[in-house]
């Protein structure tokens, strides 16, 4: 089933709903279109809409709660691209940099992507002591990352909304 990302009367990423649902807040007044399937259309005897990919609301929706991106293999791996932090190549692994055996905690600032020679030849140090450094500081993600782990593929027109520029 296709989806559609609902965004807040502020752009603020809220949730990911099926299309159907998008359609219907958009023929109630209370969203409007921001981004389509190309070329694709709901129609009736006497209306088409494209099909939303992403939709704003009219209105401006209080979250009391945010939901946090769990820590798991799958998110570190998306907050870092794919990529190995310390060479670039893709990853395959997911390194602490403080090693827990030395008292590094299982948190989103002490781990990182690494593809397997660099996570073999880091094994249980610390990266100064094997000759590796990080390509970029770890941190907890954006509140979006749990939007893209929970909506399954990102829509490349989700993109701008979702996902830090640059």
């Amino acid at each position: 089933m296709a989806k559609a990302l609902v965004l807040n009367a502020t752009y603020q990423p809220l949730c990911i709903v099926p299309v159907r649902r998008a359609v219907n807040l958009v023929l109630r007044a209370k969203a409007e279109i921001m981004e389509q399937v190309d070329g694709e259309f709901f129609r009736s005897e006497k209306l088409a809409i494209p099909v939303p990919a992403v939709v704003k609301l009219n209105y401006f929706v209080k979250v009391p709660h945010r939901v946090r991106a769990t820590l798991s293999k799958k998110a570190v791996f998306l907050r870092d691209d794919f990529q190995c932090q310390y060479c670039g190549s893709p990853a395959e692994n997911v390194d602490h940099i403080t090693p827990r055996s030395k008292g590094g905690s299982h948190t989103w600032d002490n781990v990182v992507a690494s593809c397997k020679p660099c996570n073999s030849r880091k094994e249980n140090r610390f990266p100064h002591e094997v000759g590796l450094t990080l390509r970029r500081k770890p941190g907890t993600p954006r509140d979006s990352l749990f939007l893209i782990l929970s909506g399954g593929k990102l829509h490349p027109t989700w993109e701008p909304y979702l996902l830090p520029a640059g």
